[in-house]
């Protein structure tokens, strides 16, 4: 006897319309249709978006990231971090698919604790960079999706890493990740020095990533800022995007810049070859005026 027969259950008909609506954070499909076939076929194309960015400077590494997950026009979650720890020394920034940027650190966290149980100390910045990036090679082309900047302080001091899924790998001082990328590389281009004080490294962070949520659709939300010092990293502020944009706004304008105060070497041109003398090029002077010239001389 079936088991359904034992519970007296009975089975709903699929084909029938349903009068209730579909669960919070559900999809409505036609009635006796497959959900997942349905909106592999129907369903709207995602486009992921997100601002994150990093730069070494001489007081360690900042980190900074919008919060707003958004698919397209579907905003996922308004408030995700997207600033991950993964020891004490060590932070990385999330872009692409959430579920595969969260798998693989907590894959990435796995494999450094053990490191440091075998070594009897923690791996350096370079070290956690190429673990991931080879542990994630081995996928490429199955349609895996994470894009991170890993920034942390070790023995040689602060050090910033761009891992992507294909297994690339790239050392440097700035680097943004992400769909206002573009617009953050604009801020911080300007305005990015390498003896910066903190106070003006956390300016500049803030500025690139509200001007970027600004811009970019697919942006928006706070601002989250992270610093990794050598004593470890630490949480900085969490600034709402849109007021901080509005009091950047406020800000007065930079004063134009001066004119130089050296001025510029006049340009030489040699006047032969075998004479070896140089004369400074410039407006050329008319020659004083004999007073024993003739008046049609001086007319020529």
């Amino acid at each position: 006897m079936a088991l359904q027969d034992v519970c007296k259950w009975q089975a709903l008909d699929i084909q029938a319309p349903s009068p209730h609506l579909p669960p919070v954070g559900g999809w409505a499909v036609p009635p006796g249709c497959d959900p997942q076939s349905f909106l592999r076929i129907h369903g709207p194309s995602l486009a992921h978006g997100t601002t994150t960015l990093a730069f070494r400077f001489r007081h360690g590494v900042i980190a900074a990231a919008d919060t707003r997950s958004s698919c397209g026009s579907y905003v996922a979650c308004p408030a995700s971090l997207k600033v991950i720890p993964v020891h004490q020394h060590l932070l990385g920034t999330t872009s692409g698919t959430s579920a595969d940027c969260a798998t693989w650190y907590r894959v990435l966290q796995r494999e450094l604790r053990l490191r440091a149980l075998r070594e009897g100390r923690l791996p350096s910045v370079a070290s956690a960079a190429k673990l991931l990036s080879t542990m994630m090679s081995r996928y490429r082309g199955l349609d895996l999706c994470v894009a991170t900047a890993l920034c942390g302080w070790d023995r040689s001091g602060p050090a910033l890493f761009y891992v992507y899924s294909d297994g690339t790998c790239l050392q440097g001082d700035i680097f943004s990740v992400g769909s206002g990328s573009p617009y953050a590389y604009g801020v911080l281009d300007r305005g990015y020095r390498y003896d910066m004080t903190t106070q003006e490294a956390y300016t500049l962070a803030r500025c690139a990533v509200a001007h970027a949520t600004r811009r970019d659709a697919y942006s928006g939300g706070s601002v989250d800022l992270f610093h990794v010092r050598k004593s470890g990293w630490e949480y900085v502020s969490r600034s709402d995007a849109c007021v901080l944009y509005a009091e950047l706004q406020m800000l007065p304008e930079p004063a134009p810049e001066g004119e130089p105060s050296e001025a510029q070497p006049e340009p030489v041109i040699p006047l032969g070859a075998g004479e070896g003398r140089e004369f400074p090029v410039g407006p050329r002077e008319a020659p004083p005026e004999d007073p024993k010239m003739p008046a049609e001389a001086k007319r020529l």
